[in-house]
């Protein structure tokens, strides 16, 4: 088992990683440097799942809470694609959200450093991901592009529906860039947090106490959503509102397998930035 880190020291650490990969033009060496935080933080994750396993019941143990993530303003395009990154950073690293119907604030779900680490990810991914897309909107590529539509024509009196493939839009070749960069960035995470729980479950000393440990964080922040959160329905993410480019998807999906991670110069100016609040 490693050592375990304190909060503060896991997200400097994670911070630390976060500015090696901004700094370098390789994207074999920034995918490595991502993978590293993301082992970093799933390593450190079940550390600490182990300490709280073996808190007395008497002591002070933590306990899952919920924050209130900010995305952006009302009316603000792209904020549904914001979600859909912030959610598949939660997905990796044992944290629940709802999603206000606005788009404007995810509620997490989660143990504090779980939730410290998706605003450390989503912060520095975030910039990544409208920078990348912002640099493929202005190439122009997406004018070669088509979408398919369905068009309504007159023919002998009867409304017939037509597929058409029609130019795509700017703003529908961004939409589709991003959930491509978002859901490419939540596989790559996801992979990595499985990696390293299959090789600390292959620890023979620890290997028993370990797979009850995290059944049983499993267990108390299912029963803590259950009982805290207010949802009704399910968020189905920003497909909905946009049509259908497979050029632009390919291009996201590119640019979120070479994710250099943002441009945030110190993790902890990045969190104060995303403003968190707790109800």
């Amino acid at each position: 088992m490693s050592t375990q880190l304190t909060p503060d020291k896991l997200l400097t650490r994670i911070g630390g990683l976060l500015r090696q990969a901004e700094s370098t033009d390789n994207e074999h060496e920034a995918e490595a440097f991502l993978a590293a935080a993301q082992r970093l933080a799933t390593r450190s994750s079940i550390d600490l799942t182990m300490a709280r396993a073996h808190v007395a019941g008497r002591e002070r143990r933590p306990t899952p809470v919920q924050r209130i993530i900010p995305i952006g303003e009302a009316g603000k395009r792209g904020l549904r694609t914001y979600v859909q990154l912030f959610v598949a950073i939660a997905a990796a690293n044992d944290v629940r959200c709802d999603v206000a119907r606005s788009s404007t604030q995810v509620y997490a779900y989660g143990f504090d450093t779980d939730i410290d680490t998706c605003a450390a990810l989503y912060t520095s991914l975030l910039v990544q991901m409208v920078r990348a897309s912002d640099h493929y909107i202005k190439s122009g590529g997406y004018r070669s592009a088509t979408v398919e539509k369905v068009v309504v024509e007159s023919r002998w009196g009867r409304k017939v529906q037509r597929r058409i493939q029609a130019p795509v839009a700017a703003v529908t070749a961004r939409l589709n860039f991003q959930m491509a960069f978002a859901a490419r960035i939540g596989k790559r995470l996801a992979e990595v947090k499985a990696d390293v729980e299959a090789e600390a479950k292959a620890e023979p000393a620890a290997a028993t106490s370990m797979a009850v440990a995290l059944r049983d964080k499993d267990i108390e922040l299912h029963d803590f959503y259950r009982s805290t959160s207010e949802a009704r329905g399910t968020w189905r993410g920003p497909q909905e509102s946009a049509s259908y480019s497979p050029a632009a998807r390919r291009a996201g999906d590119r640019a979120g397998r070479a994710a250099r991670l943002g441009n945030a110069p110190e993790l902890g100016a990045a969190r104060g930035q995303l403003g968190f609040g707790r109800e």
